[in-house]
């Protein structure tokens, strides 16, 4: 599996934690930034990853910020991403599950690290629960693509 993970500044010290956590895990990914605490707009990190998992470079994505509020937003602007925001592991796990989520966005300011790094664990182990969910995330996709025409 290969990850793409990003921050704005605010993200920064939490995306240090959580790539300690992918090189445990033995996860290949490639950190796209921010490289420090300075201040940062978080659209020049996080649509990158989002570009890059869209792509299918990686097949998830992590994106990172105070309270991963607009980082998700960004990242459901590109075409083909479905970004959970999660603050727990159940939702994380979930947004995969249900969803086919391929980018876990979450806050420096909302969660801590132990709970962040169970959000990525369960975040990677999860699968898409396909079953009724498919028509759900086909018809996701179908808003995405009448919206691109518009």
């Amino acid at each position: 599996m290969r990850v793409a993970i990003g921050s704005d500044h605010a993200g920064f010290a939490l995306k240090g934690e959580l790539c300690t956590l992918l090189d445990e895990l033995r996860v290949e990914y490639r950190d796209f930034g921010t490289f420090s605490a300075d201040p940062v707009d978080y659209p020049d990190f996080i649509a990158p990853v989002a570009r890059a998992v869209a792509r299918g470079e990686y097949e998830l994505g992590i994106a990172l910020g105070g309270s991963g509020t607009g980082e998700a937003i960004v990242a459901n602007k590109v075409r083909g991403i479905r970004c959970v925001e999660a603050a727990d592991p159940v939702t994380a796990r979930l947004g995969r599950e249900h969803n086919d989520a391929n980018v876990l966005s979450m806050g420096s300011r909302i969660v801590g690290t132990e709970v962040a790094r169970a959000c990525v664990r369960e975040f990677l182990a999860a699968q898409f629960a396909g079953g009724r969910h498919v028509a759900r995330v086909a018809k996701i996709a179908h808003v995405e693509a009448e919206e691109a025409r518009h």
